[in-house]
C-alpha cells in the first residue's frame, strides 16, 4: 500500500510541477516576435525554392545508414559495462558482432552507398 500511496504522490507531484513550469515559461517568455526570428531556417541561408520539394535519394540513404551504424554502436555500451564479468565468451561475441558490423560497412563502401557524386 505505501508503495502505491508513494508512487501515487511522485506522480501528482511530478504532473503539478510540469504543468506549473508550462505555465510559468508561456507567461513570463518575452514576446519578441520579429520577421527574421519567424524565418525559416535553412542552414544560415536565405530560404529559396519550394519547401515541397524532393530531396535526392542518396540523402534518405546515407540517413538511414547512419541510424542503422549508431544504433549498432549502441550495443557496445552495455558490453563495455559488464566487460569483466562476462569474461572470454563476450569477448569472442562483440568481436563476431564487430566482425559483421566492419563487413557491412565495407559492402555499403564497395557498392558505391556512401559516395556523393
Amino acid at each position: 500500500m505505501t508503495f502505491n500511496l508513494s508512487f501515487l504522490s511522485l506522480l501528482a507531484v511530478s504532473v503539478f510541477l510540469a504543468i506549473l513550469l508550462f505555465t510559468l515559461t508561456y507567461y513570463l517568455n518575452p514576446k519578441n516576435e520579429d520577421p527574421e526570428k519567424l524565418s525559416a531556417y535553412e542552414c544560415g541561408f536565405d530560404p529559396f525554392g519550394q519547401s515541397r520539394s524532393r530531396f535526392d535519394v542518396r540523402f534518405y540513404l546515407v540517413s538511414i545508414l547512419f541510424i542503422i551504424f549508431d544504433l549498432e554502436v549502441m550495443f557496445l555500451f552495455p558490453w563495455s559495462v559488464l566487460f569483466i564479468s562476462l569474461g572470454s565468451f563476450g569477448l569472442c561475441v562483440i568481436v563476431y558482432f564487430l566482425f559483421i558490423l566492419t563487413i557491412g560497412f565495407f559492402y555499403e563502401w564497395a557498392s558505391g552507398a556512401l559516395d556523393w557524386d
